[in-house]
């Protein structure tokens, strides 16, 4: 073997970027002999543990076969199986270490302990504390930082503090360690105490804090810490805006984000963290010319590449109601495209109700030599039931296991419980859940009711709040479906009853809001807000679209609302309904005609408000879309894309 082959083959290994060219280096390498060198081996072995994605495996293999493993070949599995999701086998390959009478050194402790951390085994990790003060290595400074993370990750904070206060001299990575410590036992308080204490503070230290305040939900308290930084970076902003996003914060995170383009310049911004953050808020949202814009940004930038990206920009405009936009991003922008980007694309035509285009692109991902995962599978069988089409949706459930190797979860027996419940097959769907394999969940017997509320069936409907009610008895939304059912069967008393029960259970129905982007600005209503000048506005041009509604023959949908008050105040009732007073307020708003009104609801929208956009996209010549808890409805000359099925 030649020092210019083995070069040769080295400088081809820093090319790899997937394992089947790792393979053709490393069968040149056995052609020429140079797989026999220990420090080509390791470099493979390195390069498959922790760069090259899926190729644990071979790194495995190419360990067992090597005729004289040495220590770093043995730590480069062992990290390599600690980050991957089998964090456990890590210390099967630190046995087989022991066996060769090779001794464990700082790195071979920290990446088992990090193991352990990751599949949260605290007594892995006690008898891994144990070995490593048998080597006289516990209080290694890289090793004692990742034992103070160990303990914390498995809940026991008394045993992290010990761990650091027997760290002779920490740094401030140990100390970073200590802070996060804290935060990940839900102990905020003890967290800025030990990072007032710090001897010194790096942007590490105040990013760890940004976090973890976001993540726990004390974003007033993330909010006075990011004031007063005096330097941040993208991690910084990034944090932010991804951590009021993931709350529900949207407002906040688009608010950060301008912010961070006005100060900050657009190139300085381009990370994948703060783009799929934002995108997220505007899709939560329906933020729509936002989203837009930023989408502008990200083609000035060439970030519409990153396929993180890509799928956020592919569901920001779906989850919009810009399906044509959705399509035009997946099929022109993306040229990689991985099964998320394909889920997501199902995903978005199923909330449009548009099952069979969405079994044409699930049929297209196969073909492309995507095989589906459970999610992907979730999805296509979610746009069956909501298109009607039991049959494909059953065949479907069938050949799950043979011809895609996923076995049937909760989730999927959920969809078909659906799919059969809204075709109003509710014997089917209760046969249904009664022979599934295993334990019926709240939310498959929740999903049974929901189908009794949308047709009716008293008996039935009964029976399965029986059942949710040994599961989760103050759960306020089957109390809800229940006294529905009831109100469509005109059984008053019973309304009543259940609506009594709740009052002395103390429990609260969950408000219903809208959000709707006008002019750039996202605006929220709330049946019952208090009355601002907004609102007012809102209720002023409702009251005028409702007068001219009723003149074209418009008569209220009441049957959900209490027998006992006054007609009067049964419309009064419903005539005030969120997405109501959203869709008036931009018709108040938009002087162009052809502006498309997008609303979202955090419920599924009632009879009566389905019935009043109906007459109002003809009425007033609008595409009104709104995206309720379960799908979108088109509402366009006087009739939905839903087709009053849903």
């Amino acid at each position: 073997m030649s020092s210019s082959h083995h070069l040769q083959c080295v400088s081809l290994l820093k090319r790899c970027k997937y394992l089947v060219h790792l393979k053709q280096v490393h069968a040149l390498a056995a052609k020429i002999g140079t797989d026999a060198d220990s420090l080509f081996a390791g470099k493979v072995i390195l390069l498959a543990s922790v760069t090259v994605v899926d190729a644990i495996e071979y790194a495995c293999r190419l360990l067992a076969t090597f005729p004289s493993p040495d220590a770093f070949m043995f730590n480069t599995i062992i990290r390599g199986l600690a980050e991957s999701d089998q964090p456990n086998r890590s210390l099967l390959t630190y046995a087989q270490m022991k066996g060769r009478s090779l001794s464990p050194d700082s790195f071979s402790f920290a990446f088992l302990l990090k193991a352990a951390a990751n599949f949260k085994s605290l007594s892995a990790g006690i008898q891994l504390h144990s070995h490593a003060i048998h080597h006289g290595l516990d209080a290694h400074l890289f090793v004692g930082t990742t034992m103070v993370s160990m303990y914390a990750e498995c809940g026991c904070i008394a045993s992290a503090e010990k761990a650091f206060d027997q760290l002779p001299q920490p740094n401030v990575v140990a100390w970073n360690a200590m802070v996060t410590a804290y935060f990940c036992c839900g102990e905020a308080p003890n967290a800025r105490k030990v990072f007032a204490q710090m001897p010194l503070r790096n942007l590490t230290s105040w990013n760890l804090m940004l976090a973890g305040y976001t993540k726990m939900g004390e974003l007033g308290e993330a909010r006075m810490l990011f004031s007063e930084m005096e330097l941040k970076d993208q991690v910084s902003w990034s944090t932010m805006i991804a951590g009021f996003a993931s709350h529900g914060h949207f407002e906040e995170a688009l608010g950060f984000f301008r912010k961070l383009i006005m100060t900050q310049g657009i190139l300085w911004w381009s990370n994948e963290v703060s783009l799929t953050a934002v995108l997220s808020a505007c899709a939560q949202r329906g933020a729509f010319e936002s989203g837009k814009i930023l989408h502008g940004l990200i083609q000035k930038t060439g970030l519409n590449s990153i396929v993180a990206v890509g799928n956020a920009l592919l569901d920001m405009y779906a989850r919009c109601g810009h399906i044509a936009m959705a399509q035009r991003v997946f099929s022109r922008e993306m040229c990689n495209k991985n099964i998320v980007s394909w889920t997501s694309m199902i995903a978005a035509l199923a909330m449009q109700g548009r099952g069979e285009e969405s079994l044409v692109f699930f049929n297209e991902m196969v073909e492309s030599g995507i095989r589906p995962d459970w999610i992907s599978l979730v999805a296509v069988l979610y746009a069956c039931s909501h298109s009607g089409l039991v049959q494909q949706g059953c065949e479907l459930f069938q050949r799950m296991e043979n011809d895609y190797g996923v076995q049937p979860s909760v989730e999927h027996y959920g969809c078909v419980v659906d799919l059969y419940g809204r075709a109003g097959l509710l014997e089917k769907a209760y046969d249904f859940v009664t022979q599934m394999p295993m334990k019926p969940n709240a939310i498959i017997w929740r999903t049974l009711l929901g189908a009794c509320s949308i047709h009716g069936n008293v008996e039935l409907a009964e029976g399965v709040r029986m059942k949710l009610a040994e599961l989760e008895p103050n759960d306020s939304s089957d109390c809800v479906l229940l006294s529905n059912v009831y109100a469509m069967a005109r059984k008053w008393s019973n309304v009543a009853e259940v609506r009594n029960s709740m009052n002395e259970k103390s429990m609260r129905k969950d408000p219903g809001w809208s959000s709707v982007e006008v002019n750039k600005v996202v605006y929220s209503f709330v049946a019952s807000d208090k009355l601002s000048s907004v609102r007012e506005e809102a209720i002023e041009k409702l009251e005028e679209i409702m007068l001219k509604l009723r003149m074209e023959g418009y008569k209220p949908q009441v049957s959900n609302v209490l027998h006992d008050i006054e007609e009067e105040e049964k419309e009064d009732a419903i005539v005030r309904h969120s997405e109501k007073l959203a869709v008036a307020f931009s018709i108040g708003r938009m002087r162009v005609e052809d502006q498309v009104i997008t609303i979202v609801k955090n419920l599924r929208v009632c009879r009566d408000c389905h019935e009043v956009m109906k007459l109002i996209s003809k009425a007033y010549n609008r595409i009104i879309l709104l995206r309720d808890r379960s799908r979108f409805h088109n509402f366009k000359e006087g009739s939905c894309s839903c087709r009053d099925y849903w």
